[in-house]
């Protein structure tokens, strides 16, 4: 544990989420669509759009199992309104 949070912490800047996210590639994350949707999967890319790439991944729709997918490529905010497509949250790892 340092001053700032957990040793192992990502050091990206706040205001940079593709420099956070580039720094977590391979690990297990949670995309949540403004539908509700959820996709759980592997980080395997992402791009300064926000473009991102998963695999591994299963979809959730209200919180049950609709589909399981090798990979899936999902479309950044390319910065017109609507609001960013998702919100990232690392899985935990219980």
């Amino acid at each position: 544990m340092t001053e700032n949070g957990p040793a192992d912490a990502p050091t990206g800047s706040t205001s940079d989420p593709s420099g956070f996210l580039s720094e977590i590639i391979g690990s297990p994350i949670t995309v949540k669509l403004n539908s509700g949707v959820e996709y759980r999967g592997e980080l395997s890319s992402v791009d300064g759009y926000m473009n991102i790439a998963l695999e591994k991944t299963v979809e959730y729709v209200n919180g049950e199992v609709r589909n399981k997918y090798g990979d899936v490529f999902i479309r950044g905010n390319n910065g017109t309104v609507p609001p960013p497509l998702f919100l990232f949250c690392p899985l935990s790892a219980g």
